[in-house]
This record gives C-alpha cells, structure tokens and sequence, in this order.
C-alpha cells in the first residue's frame, strides 16, 4: 500500500514558475509508476504527465509538454512536477498518482493523494 501527499501549489502569475512535491509512504515506492492529473471547476480530471517505476520514460500531455518536467527520486520516495511557463488555463487542482504501469489513464492508478491547489493569474 502506498500513501500519497502532495504539497507546493500556491497562486503564481502566469509566466511563473512552481514545483509539485509528492511524498509517498511505504518501502515499494520505486515498484510503481507514477503519474500527475489536474482538475479544473467543472471539468473532469485530466492526465498531465507520468513517470516509469525507475524514471527511464516519461510522457506528457500536448498542453504541458516543454513546460513542464516530471522527476521521481526514489531514494526519497518523491515525485515531482516543475511547471514553468505557467498559464491561467493551468489553474487547477493537482493530484499524484501510484499505478503497476505508466499510464494516461486515470483508472489505472489505484492510489492518490488528496491535490494541491495551483491557481495562475493572468
């Protein structure tokens, strides 16, 4: 079992800059991929970007990929996601995600942290 806990959202103007923290529990952390997905008000959740179990392949979303990185460290059990370039459609809570295999989909995480809020204006 893995417990997830995100932090470093904040309000940013656009063209700033913010790093997402997702700090996992449990000594099979580096077993997993991992993933990032937003949610705006009113919109569904939404895959930004994943993670393989040792970091070797990543992919993003067309509307994040050169702006922003994910990166995991296992020794300390963390992923992250650097957002630069940032955009008032960007606003959004984030969430971290835990899964077998690196995925866009959603339903193929089985665990989640609770979000953090990144607000961006313009």
């Amino acid at each position: 079992q893995v417990q997830l806990v995100e932090s470093g959202g904040g309000l940013v103007q656009a063209g700033g800059s913010l790093r997402l923290s997702c700090a996992a529990s449990g000594r099979t952390f580096s077993r997993y991929a991992m993933g990032w997905f937003r949610q705006a008000p009113g919109k569904g959740r939404e895959f930004v970007a994943t993670i393989s179990w040792n970091g070797g392949s990543t992919d993003y979303a067309d509307s994040v990929r050169g702006r922003f990185t994910i990166s995991r460290d296992n020794s300390e059990n963390a992923v992250y996601l650097q957002m630069n370039s940032l955009k008032p459609e960007d606003t959004a809570v984030y969430y971290c995600a835990a899964g077998p295999l690196s995925s866009r989909w959603s339903d193929r995480y089985g665990y989640w942290g609770q979000g953090t809020q990144v607000a961006v204006s313009s």
